[in-house]
């Protein structure tokens, strides 16, 4: 006679429950949580990609996650008065922001999520880092002024890569950005900063500098001038324009080395006055140098105020074609 003891038999309850634990247990394991975008198109998991491609897509995103840092780390310093250093690491992060996107044009990773990562970084090193550095400058002796004038910057800043996201065309001339870039835009902040010796705001006329430094950026970013954006310059893809790039890259390094402040200065400063001037020299290169150097005629778009349903674009025209 054995000594095992008898089984106890199962009800039908334990029974049924037993079967749908070992039928829930092969479903826990192959079940993958996956997100849908909002257009309906398939997000595929960086999991499932070769560590190869992997680390090609996210190439650009570590850079930008660079830009990120350097912008962040800015506002700290900048809060504890040492502006030049925050003015430094600014300068890193428009380097990186650089970086990002001719990475992501050469390794072809350039996506959806790319483009709101990157505007994301570019809110926080040149939205909100430059309005804290005009807040600390300005600070000392105009408190109040000093509050819109940051509040001014960063308000424009988002307003500034808010449209641009929206706007995104891609019949577009790439060559143009609408509005100053933000990054151009805070270059004038850092260039300024690094040019004065003493960088505070004091009682009587140079509080014009601070308000002149974060106002007029601030207007370009928001406005419809175009500038160029020298995406040519920063990814050549012919002979004469690498030999363009590298001159240009020997030229300034070699201004950084001599008289950095200077240097900064003027092409901040110069960038800001391409677009005026190519208004003014507009006749003189098409005449010279034909149509192609020259911005192509723009085309009215919808307002990015304005919803995208059918039914409110007939209204949109509607309204467009009233008398004002």
């Amino acid at each position: 006679m054995s000594d095992v003891p008898a089984a106890t038999p199962e009800t039908g309850d334990e029974a049924e429950q037993r079967r749908r634990r070992l039928l829930r247990r092969p479903r826990l394991r192959r079940r993958r949580f996956r997100i849908a975008s909002h257009s309906g198109a398939e997000v595929v998991s960086l999991r499932q990609l070769p560590t190869r491609e992997r680390l090609r897509v996210t190439a650009p995103s570590m850079f930008t996650a660079a830009n990120m840092a350097c912008g962040f780390s800015a506002v700290p310093l900048a809060f504890n008065d040492h502006i030049h250093w925050a003015a430094i690491l600014m300068t890193l992060a428009i380097v990186m922001d650089i970086c990002d996107g001719a990475v992501a044009r050469l390794v072809g990773a350039t996506s959806p999520f790319g483009v709101q990562l990157d505007s994301l970084a570019d809110l926080i090193s040149f939205g909100l880092a430059p309005a804290v550095l005009v807040y600390t400058w300005v600070l000392p002796e105009w408190p109040v002024v000093a509050w819109f004038a940051a509040y001014f910057w960063l308000a424009c800043a988002a307003f500034r890569l808010a449209r641009f996201n929206f706007t995104i065309d891609p019949h577009a001339d790439k060559r143009y950005f609408i509005g100053m870039p933000s990054p151009g835009a805070a270059a004038v902040v850092i260039a300024t900063v690094f040019a004065l010796e003493q960088p505070e705001a004091d009682v009587g006329p140079k509080i014009l500098l601070p308000a002149i430094i974060s106002v007029v950026p601030a207007v370009l970013m928001v406005s419809t001038v175009r500038y160029r954006s020298f995406r040519d310059l920063v990814t050549p893809r012919t002979q004469q324009a690498r030999i363009t790039t590298g001159l240009v890259a020997v030229a300034f390094f070699t201004g950084l080395a001599l008289a950095p402040a200077t240097t900064m200065l003027v092409v901040a400063y110069t960038y800001v006055l391409t677009a005026p001037l190519g208004v003014l020299t507009r006749g003189l290169r098409r005449r010279v140098f034909g149509a192609e150097s020259v911005a192509p005629p723009r085309q009215r778009q919808q307002s990015v105020f304005l919803p995208i349903s059918g039914e409110d674009d007939e209204e949109v025209d509607e309204v467009d074609d009233q008398p004002l």
